[in-house]
């Protein structure tokens, strides 16, 4: 049985992404190549961004720490510890309003309708 604790996952990771010049660290937990799902933690230092990109598929998005603001066109919403998400289709971008670490799953090959 494959385990993480996430807990230690997301401290390990936001001090990846303080010390690092994009302020930001990911790891996928789960998937691959030979995988359909694909788990990745995502940290982000406050105030850093992923910057606007496509939607990589069907996927949902969990705040695990801190606050963050997902932007799809006009629309954002903010999400803090304990929030969730389904990303939109359309390109969008993620910003950390404060050190934030948040899970991306992702359902590798699909499109939403949208």
């Amino acid at each position: 049985m494959q385990t993480t604790s996430l807990t230690s996952a997301v401290e390990e990771h936001l001090a990846a992404a303080r010390a690092a010049g994009a302020g930001r660290s990911s790891h996928t937990l789960y998937g691959g190549q030979e995988h359909r799902l694909r788990q990745t933690l995502i940290a982000l230092a406050e105030g850093r961004s992923l910057g606007e990109h496509e939607s990589p598929g069907e996927a949902t998005l969990q705040v695990l720490r801190g606050r963050v603001r997902l932007h799809a066109g006009d629309e954002t919403w903010e999400g803090v510890a304990g929030d969730h998400a389904v990303v939109p289709v359309a390109r969008h971008d993620l910003e950390a309003v404060e050190d934030s670490a948040v899970l991306l799953t992702v359902a590798v090959g699909t499109r939403p309708p949208g």
